[in-house]
């Protein structure tokens, strides 16, 4: 009971920034391809675009990053 009282705050913190996070990692891949004016299916399936998925792999880690560093604190 004495680790959660002194735990407790950040384990809510933690939680709800995983949630926010969670939710802009939703926000993004909702939006992304209605921004975009080609089908990103089509370009990374069908017509093996690997720059495409390179630039987007790159945006979702800077995400990531930029995520776990609110969680963190910093």
């Amino acid at each position: 009971m004495y680790w959660l009282t002194l735990h407790g705050n950040q384990i809510i913190s933690t939680i709800v920034y995983s949630v926010i996070g969670i939710f802009i990692f939703a926000a993004f891949f909702a939006i992304l391809p209605k921004v975009l004016p080609f089908s990103l299916k089509k370009e990374m399936e069908e017509d093996q675009n690997v720059a495409l998925a390179i630039v987007i792999g790159s945006i979702i880690i800077a995400l990531a990053i930029i995520i776990a560093a609110s969680v963190a604190g910093g």
